[in-house]
């Protein structure tokens, strides 16, 4: 009876050497991914507040199974715009009073920039709203002196802000505000007045086109809130202020 053969197998071992291994895929992925993240903070870098606006509503409604194939960052990087036409729409979670407040002042900065040394614009994010304050400067007068009739130059600047709110999704309250220095017209105090010229400037706004139903009120203040703390008398804190509100849900600004 012959025995049967015995069968040794041996198993060889590859290491990979140091100058090979799969960790080399794994580095130039990882490179890659970097690089995609580096070029992504580049191209939301050089964009502006409203088209970073349009790119979070975007993402907040994508779906994969609707949008997949066509990278959205490219066709911005490609043409400059976004086509989508749900991005003409800012959702209700996406707060739109700072890029309203930029979009002011550059409007602001070109289309009146004679007077624009007048206009200061301040953000009140819990509220949401924008006060967009007309200041009197030294002898550059909104009102004539003691009355409620208003200036050449505060017709214009409000002219130029009914032009701009007359057909946006806002409401405005009308604001008067005096300096602390005592009124010399009489019996006719800091209230009486404030309140005169605050009128005459939501008159002024309808007259260059604002609905009435977009003014909520009508007030005077006196010298109460004055804008500059530090010095009551200073000129500036005669102003007229206009405080804008934006519904939940407004229309991007055209540039």
């Amino acid at each position: 009876m012959s025995t049967p053969p015995i069968i040794i197998k041996k198993v060889k071992k590859i290491v990979a050497g140091h100058h090979g291994g799969s960790w080399k895929v794994a580095y130039a992925d990882f490179l890659a991914g970097m690089m995609t993240f580096f070029l992504l903070m580049w191209l939301i870098t050089i964009m502006e507040p409203k088209q970073k606006a349009q790119i979070a509503a975007y993402f907040k409604k994508f779906n994969i199974f609707q949008k997949a194939g066509i990278s959205m960052l490219m066709e911005y990087y490609r043409s400059g715009k976004i086509s989508s036409p749900k991005l003409q729409t800012l959702s209700t979670e996406i707060p739109p009073i700072k890029g309203e407040a930029e979009h002011f002042k550059r409007i602001i900065e070109t289309r009146l920039k004679s007077l624009r040394e007048h206009v200061l614009i301040n953000i009140e994010e819990e509220k949401e709203v924008l006060r967009l304050e007309i200041i009197e400067l030294v002898n550059k007068p909104l009102f004539y002196s003691g009355s409620a009739e208003l200036t050449p130059d505060a017709k214009k600047i409000l002219a130029f802000f009914a032009k701009e709110l007359a057909e946006r999704p806002v409401t405005i309250e009308v604001e008067g505000h005096t300096d602390a220095v005592p009124s010399r017209r009489g019996k006719i105090g800091n209230w009486e007045l404030s309140t005169a010229r605050a009128l005459s400037a939501m008159l002024e706004l309808e007259r260059n086109g604002v609905p009435p139903e977009k003014i909520l009120s009508v007030a005077g203040y006196a010298d109460n809130f004055p804008l500059f703390k530090d010095n009551p008398l200073d000129p500036r804190n005669r102003r007229i202020t206009l405080v804008v509100k934006f519904q939940k849900s407004t229309s991007l600004p055209k540039e």
